[in-house]
């Protein structure tokens, strides 16, 4: 009896430290998680704002060359760390978890490796773009104002250290195609007027919220002209110069990324990070060669059913060219994308059993980067309801936006497609945030891809030029699936790829 009794303390304390130890291990886990996630916050310090985390109202992140080579030594780093945690040893999320956020930092260390802070420049973000934070930022308060003009004061170190990091990509040839480039040089002049009131860092102090003060009011716009007039207009004139004589003429007439250092392996890599798959580019190309075959073909049957007599092609030039199918007014266009809306929103319930609390608005891109950027994107909410939601849509040329694609566009960026699904996931307040901000593109987008097919289930895409407006972006994405890959195949030689 003596024996088996000290057989079972012997067992339960086993038990007990096992537990113990696992429990360990599981909260050890879960606080690298959060160590981790403050520290992407103190690099993204715009981002970090925009998420109500305090203490970062002033800064820009650091893209210095010393910033980035330290960024890549933190995620070694990391990935260290990583390995040292055994699987058995945590619960099954976090050993899920565990897989993921693996994934995620091996994915970071291998791109890392092709040197693409390089390429500085974006025409569809970056510092000749940096008015636009201010979308996402909290802006209700007089202090909040503030914060944005101190964060406005120190650009100029931004823009600085972005000349200093383009200038060492020319000289290891890491150079843009230049189509892209003007449309960057176009938005950096934008910055660099003289007219402060037309100065799109003005345009946040045109309209200050009633409930600050008009004293205070002038005060804020007071501070901001000196600040756009003194620091502002003076960096970008120098970003200007610099773009104009150096950095516009080293760039390149070819577009692939075949001719950028590494570029072939880069290609592969990123073809792999997005698809979180091990698929060639060939393979990729030919899956999508499948797709433009398959759409053509339901395209083909909505003519028919139009009656349309005449090409593929024409077909195609009457949709362009009937007026019918456009609105003559941003203004129009606008109320046109609110209207769709309206009519998705009630529907949902039929669908889904568990919608977001978060709501989400709509608002036109900004005039800035409207003729240089994509029909319609989403901005995703901040967590606890401290911003909605929002579906930004190209009010740009109006004449050009037809109609029949408004209802593809709003079920796959705001509802049931991108706010639902990332609103969603930001209100799973058990997940670690890493897999809260939903940072898988092939997710993300396989989602909305989904929610356009439930168009059919919503009420949409009743009239057949709706249904073809839906096959139009199936086309277009099958269409990128070809034309990505034949920039290599084709060595870049055509620009209008």
């Amino acid at each position: 009896m003596k024996n088996l009794i000290q057989s079972l303390l012997l067992f339960f304390l086993f038990i007990s430290f096992t537990a113990s130890s696992s429990i360990d291990e599981n909260e050890k886990f879960l606080s690298f998680l959060e160590k981790e996630w403050q520290w992407e916050l103190a690099q993204n310090p715009v981002y970090a704002t925009a998420m109500g985390v305090k203490g970062f109202e002033t800064q820009w992140p650091d893209n210095s060359l010393k910033g980035i080579k330290l960024r890549e030594a933190h995620i070694q780093d990391s990935f260290v760390e990583l390995k040292k945690f055994d699987p058995n040893s945590l619960n099954k999320t976090n050993q899920l978890n565990l897989r993921l956020y693996t994934q995620l930092t091996q994915t970071a260390l291998s791109i890392s490796e092709y040197n693409r802070y390089l390429f500085p420049f974006n025409h569809r973000g970056g510092v000749q773009l940096a008015h636009e934070a201010v979308e996402s930022l909290p802006l209700n308060t007089a202090e909040d104002y503030r914060f944005w003009i101190e964060r406005l004061k120190n650009l100029d170190k931004r823009i600085e250290r972005t000349i200093s990091v383009a200038r060492l990509g020319l000289e290891k040839n890491y150079k843009a195609p230049r189509v892209l480039m003007e449309r960057v040089y176009r938005q950096i002049k934008i910055q660099s007027k003289q007219n402060i009131e037309d100065n799109p860092f003005y345009k946040v102090f045109k309209e200050l919220p009633s409930t600050i003060p008009l004293e205070e009011q002038k005060a804020l716009r007071k501070d901001a002209r000196k600040t756009i007039k003194e620091e502002i207009i003076p960096s970008y004139k120098l970003l200007e110069d610099f773009f104009k004589t150096e950095y516009l003429p080293q760039t390149r007439l070819t577009v692939g990324l075949y001719d950028t250092p590494k570029g072939k392996e880069l290609y592969e890599q990123l073809a792999k990070s997005f698809t979180t798959t091990n698929l060639t580019p060939k393979e990729i190309h030919n899956i999508g060669l499948g797709e433009v075959a398959r759409i053509r073909g339901e395209m083909e049957e909505v003519i028919k059913e139009v009656k349309f007599e005449g090409t593929f092609k024409e077909f195609l030039v009457f949709l362009r060219e009937d007026k019918r199918f456009y609105y003559d007014t941003a203004e129009e266009l606008f109320e046109g994308y609110l209207a769709v809306s309206k009519r998705i929103d009630p529907e949902l319930v039929a669908l889904f059993g568990k919608l977001p609390r978060t709501p989400y608005g709509l608002r036109p891109i900004p005039m800035e980067s409207a003729p240089d950027t994509t029909t319609a994107y989403y901005m995703p909410p901040a967590p606890g309801g401290l911003r909605p939601g929002y579906y930004y849509v190209n009010l740009y040329k109006p004449e050009t936006r037809p109609k029949f694609e408004m209802e593809v566009l709003s079920v796959h960026e705001a509802v049931p497609g991108h706010h639902l699904q990332i609103s969603l996931a930001m209100e799973k307040e058990d997940m670690p945030m890493f897999r809260r901000v939903s940072p898988y593109t092939a997710f993300v987008e396989g989602w909305g891809l989904y929610s356009e097919s439930l168009g059919y289930e919503l009420g949409l895409y009743t009239d057949p030029y709706s249904k073809f407006g839906q096959l139009t972006y199936d086309m277009w994405r099958a269409v990128r699936l070809v034309s990505t890959q034949a920039c290599i195949i084709l060595s870049g030689r055509d620009s209008k790829l």
